[in-house]
């Protein structure tokens, strides 16, 4: 009886084989994993209904095993969303409110609707949204921002508009300022707009299963008050942003594994610029705050009721520019794709529904050649190769050469434990290869080659772009250093001699130098 009562909505499976159901709950669809509480819960209710008795512990367990079996050997497979989904060029926004209802955002409007033709589950702790509501401005959700510029504003909007796509990938937000600024409040009003939560924003996992269990548990993460990021978070960050595989050994169990695939939106905020590392910078966009006069300072209850009520015009504000992106998406060109490509062609599209043509593109670039500078002034390698070549036009050389060049200075440099300079010239050359990206955006551009019948490892760097190389303050506080050695360079190098003298330690051989480690850590000093 009970295996009856469980089949009375449709059973299928998802593509790792995790069994669900769709209830029929006072007349709407509910899905739910077979294996969870609340499912095991609406058998329990639904037997003591028709019998007004009790079921057994091995009854239950029975009746979960046979209607498992039949998700997995003879339901469908389906996908099974969290918060945000797309199908047949429609986004669907789950409201997670009691009647399982969702929002229907189509080139031709937006409306909320009982029964999508998509399965979202209800992870713990998530919180329902407002019902939307037409006639709104999104200028009306500046007034409850403390932010910096206009700029800021619209790559704010750009960033929440691009959290409505579902599979990513997704620019990464990451916010600074100092005690005061209102970061917290920021992240957790960007937080209750999308994706609210009991738990809005959390500190850093600790290990790479605990970031897994987040973004299965919730679609938009938001991570409060960092100091710093260890170098596996933010490789996992990275995966997570663009859209990654995790896979991590099942409790209990020494060869199976538990896999996770997703794409998530993620929101970083520290009083410092916590993330270090070229590649997940290069997918991030830099606000900072600045601190909020006494005199300016609300109670963040008056806040919140003000929010609370402006939500539903903000969320359907938001709506119509999603709508407007479905429309006009097909239509966009873009002279030069930035990267990101795929989020600011969205946000181009969705941008002349609420300001006129180019000014996403604008504060894009600005915000990207900002983060451009802070990456390399916090890279000592990078920013001693801007040094290097804001004197000439080429340099050419091994990274040993390049590594030993600056030894010398090093050893006389009562800072140098803290520059973070490689150790040797491997990690030498893979840190090059980490900035090479940003690094071409200032127009130097570094290559790598084997040449000669040894195959001796070459590195050579070029500007590309006359005038574009500025010399500014960095870690490097002595003279450029410039190598020595019998290498090939478009200037005089006579200099170099006697500045900076090499002695037996320094000695490397080009072909062990230049590893090219491209797994090399990334340690800013």
């Amino acid at each position: 009886m009970l295996t009856e009562i469980g089949a009375c909505g449709e059973l299928f499976h998802t593509a790792t084989g995790t069994a669900y159901a769709d209830l029929l709950v006072d007349g709407h669809r509910e899905t739910s994993p077979i294996r969870s509480k609340r499912f095991r819960g609406w058998l329990r209710r639904r037997y003591y209904q028709a019998t007004g008795d009790a079921a057994s512990a091995a009854e239950i367990r029975s009746a979960l095993d046979l209607l498992e079996a039949r998700a997995q050997f003879d339901g469908p497979e389906r996908v099974v969303h969290v918060r945000i989904a797309e199908q047949a060029g429609h986004i669907y926004l789950d409201l997670a409110d009691e009647h399982w209802r969702a929002v229907d955002i189509g080139p031709d409007g937006w409306g909320v609707i009982g029964c999508p033709p998509v399965r979202f589950r209800r992870p713990a702790g998530m919180l329902p949204l407002p019902v939307p509501q037409q006639g709104g401005s999104i200028e009306s959700l500046n007034s409850f921002l403390n932010l910096a510029s206009r700029d800021d504003f619209v790559l704010i909007v750009a960033w929440l508009l691009a959290t409505l796509r579902s599979g990513g990938p997704y620019p990464l937000l990451a916010i600074s300022g100092e005690q005061g600024s209102a970061k917290t409040v920021l992240s957790k009003l960007l937080k209750a707009l999308i994706d609210p939560n009991a738990a809005p924003v959390r500190s850093l996992s600790r290990e790479e299963r605990e970031l897994m269990i987040a973004a299965k548990n919730g679609y938009l993460l938001a991570f409060d008050n960092l100091s710093g990021l260890p170098v596996w978070l933010s490789d996992a960050l990275y995966r997570l942003a663009s859209g990654g595989s995790f896979a991590v050994r099942q409790l209990y169990s020494d060869d199976e594994e538990v896999l996770f695939e997703a794409a998530r939106p993620i929101l970083l905020n520290g009083i410092e610029e916590v993330i270090s590392r070229p590649d997940l910078g290069d997918r991030a966009i830099f606000l900072t705050l600045a601190p909020i006069d006494e005199v300016q300072r609300l109670p963040e209850s008056e806040l919140w009721r003000e929010f609370e009520i402006a939500r539903p015009r903000i969320l359907g504000a938001l709506l119509d520019a999603a709508v407007h992106g479905l429309r006009t998406l097909g239509r966009v060109r873009l002279d030069r794709l930035p990267r990101m490509a795929d989020f600011a062609l969205w946000a181009t599209a969705c941008e002349t529904a609420l300001w006129p043509a180019g000014t996403f593109a604008r504060a894009y670039g600005a915000n990207r050649r900002t983060a451009i500078e802070g990456m390399i002034d916090a890279d000592p390698v990078a920013a001693c190769v801007r040094e290097i070549m804001a004197v000439r036009s080429s340099w050419t050389g091994s990274a040993a050469e390049l590594w030993r060049a600056d030894a010398y200075r090093s050893r006389h440099d009562l800072l140098s434990e803290r520059t973070g300079w490689p150790k040797n010239p491997r990690a030498l050359a893979g840190r090059l290869r980490r900035a090479q990206t940003f690094l071409r955006a200032l127009g130097i551009d570094i290559a790598f080659s084997r040449e000669g019948r040894a195959g001796s490892r070459i590195i050579r760097i070029r500007a590309t772009q006359e005038n574009i190389v500025s010399t500014v303050s960095s870690v490097c506080d002595q003279p450029a250093p410039r190598p020595a050695g019998d290498v090939c360079d478009d200037d005089s190098r006579s200099d170099l001699v006697g500045r900076y003298p090499m002695g037996p330690a320094c000695v490397t051989t080009a072909d062990d130098a230049d590893g090219a480690d491209a797994n090399a850590g990334l340690h800013f000093g």
